[in-house]
């Protein structure tokens, strides 16, 4: 239990942490705050502007809003979107659990495994009810719902609990939670196990604060994740359209979830992108981009038309 823990951290230092990014686009834009479901939200607008769609944006296990990156949003933008970014509880300018503690996550794990409550701060439920609260005060009652990882969890559950707030949804390297899906695979542990210790360790845990990651953060994200376990049948009552993609090199959540996420959505659309494992790469975000204003699109189009 201990070691999937590790893994999973660990995936995460090395992946959405490891590549080269800027967020000065991002921090061009105030960062503002708001009182939200009983806690204090740290948010951005960016691309401001009558007419354009509106689209929030869900980010991952211990990530604050600028780990998007510049070149995402700004690709967003640049499509014609107004952009809703937000630090998730726990992460960034948003109200911090530091006072709770750290969970001993292979416990967490063991009790989730074997049917027994987990004892968490907070659920992911909580965090899309901060989601659907947050859209509501700056007046994105009806957005479309993009969300990576623990942010696409997050984003099923809007999408599913808030059809009215949810144009389409567009859930990215995520999974149902589903307890026949697979588990990282041995090839990660094997590498991330070198990573572990000593300097790699500190140096590590340095370049994920950098990036915008708050590792604190991230076992209480998991236990977030672990309470609430296997989502399909929320899942298969998604009427909202709907995008599934997932890297084809993904080790951590393999694809396989996300193909089963695209199995219980009727008539979603599944891409899996060659060149991409857990995180997003610069290679793959221009097709990335296009695949999400596409998706957008079409909606956007048929809600004009009626069709």
């Amino acid at each position: 239990m201990k070691k999937i823990s590790l893994t999973i951290l660990l995936m995460l230092a090395t992946s959405l942490a490891s590549a080269e990014f800027s967020h000065r686009y991002i921090e061009s834009h105030q960062l503002q705050s708001l009182s939200a479901n009983g806690i204090e939200m740290a948010y951005r607008i960016v691309g401001e502007g009558q007419g354009r769609p509106k689209v929030v944006v869900i980010m991952g296990l211990g990530g604050s809003n600028v780990v998007w990156g510049d070149t995402l949003i700004r690709g967003l933008v640049e499509a014609g979107y107004q952009i809703l970014m937000f630090d998730n509880r726990d992460t960034g300018g948003s109200t911090r659990f530091d006072s709770w503690g750290t969970p001993t996550v292979w416990l967490q794990l063991l009790k989730h495994r074997l049917g027994f409550s987990v004892n968490a701060p907070y659920t992911l439920n909580d965090m899309a009810v901060d989601t659907v609260a947050l859209m509501a005060a700056v007046e994105f009652e009806d957005a479309h719902i993009i969300g990576t990882s623990m942010g696409g969890m997050i984003a099923q559950i809007v999408a599913a609990q808030y059809p009215e707030s949810t144009r389409s949804l567009i859930s990215i390297m995520s999974t149902t939670g589903a307890r026949h899906l697979p588990p990282p695979t041995n090839v990660a542990e094997s590498r991330l196990r070198n990573l572990a210790t000593g300097d790699a360790a500190v140096d590590r845990e340095q370049m994920m604060r950098d990036r915008g990651f708050f590792p604190e953060s991230m076992t209480r994200h998991l236990v977030a994740i672990f309470s609430v376990g296997d989502r399909s049948v929320e899942v298969a009552n998604i009427k909202a359209p709907t995008l599934v993609m997932h890297g084809q090199d993904d080790a951590l959540i393999p694809p396989a979830h996300g193909e089963h996420t695209a199995e219980l959505i009727p008539d979603s659309e599944l891409v899996l992108l060659e060149n991409m494992a857990h995180n997003l790469p610069a290679e793959v975000l221009p097709e990335l981009i296009a695949r999400m204003a596409a998706h957008i699109d079409r909606y956007e189009a048929s809600r004009l038309t009626g069709s």
